[in-house]
């Protein structure tokens, strides 16, 4: 988690903004910036304001194994409590959430979408929850964000050279920093990696107890 804790205060002051409103915030970046990570620690640290949440994860990959029908009952059975709930299709399933979220303060993140479709069937629209409800959609489509209208649209930054370095040694190293003999062959593969937390964890994982013959 380096370097997580600004991240995560960037949007959470956005979604302070207009505390009775239904507010929608996009998580928008290239593939492993880190934006699922940033949401999930969202989540996990304010879900407890909101009478009901849910977070449905890889949203695109679920859609195309398993249709937008089951990602809407997962949805619904997280902010419910409730199992075995029955949904005849994606239009029925889209009223039935309106219906039983429209008064409920409700905190949902949609992770990694990708189209307007999964978004709107997924209560990705103002009418959906109730008053003080906030909806976080992670993409890699800016334009999606924009169709959608999103009150604000947060970039997480590539990590700095220094929380690249410590997040790489902590993964290949279970230190702070590296040992001797190492710190500039880590800096080289740490640059390499252009502050990208998800290639630096897997770079550093790669190399672990590896030698320096074995890095070059």
């Amino acid at each position: 988690m380096v370097g997580i804790e600004s991240r995560v205060w960037e949007v959470y002051s956005e979604l302070k903004i207009g505390l009775t409103d239904v507010r929608m915030i996009g998580i928008y970046g290239t593939g492993g910036i880190g934006k699922t990570t940033i949401a999930r620690v969202v989540y996990d640290s304010f879900s407890n304001q909101f009478e009901a949440s849910s977070f449905l994860h890889d949203v695109r990959e679920t859609y195309e194994r398993q249709g937008l029908v089951y990602l809407q009952k997962k949805l619904l059975s997280d902010t419910l409590m409730e199992r075995n709930i029955n949904v005849g299709d994606e239009y029925d399933g889209l009223q039935f959430i309106k219906h039983r979220l429209c008064n409920k303060k409700v905190l949902l993140v949609l992770d990694d979408v990708d189209s307007l479709e999964q978004s709107e069937s997924l209560a990705c629209m103002r009418d959906c929850c109730g008053p003080g409800s906030r909806i976080i959609i992670t993409t890699r489509n800016e334009h999606l964000l924009k169709r959608l209208r999103v009150d604000g649209i947060y970039r997480p930054k590539e990590l700095s050279s220094e929380e690249a370095l410590r997040l790489f040694s902590l993964e290949c190293f279970r230190s702070e920093c590296p040992p001797e003999g190492y710190m500039e062959m880590s800096n080289q593969v740490a640059s390499y990696a252009h502050g990208l937390p998800l290639a630096i964890k897997f770079l550093g994982s790669s190399l672990f107890d590896r030698t320096i013959p074995a890095w070059r």
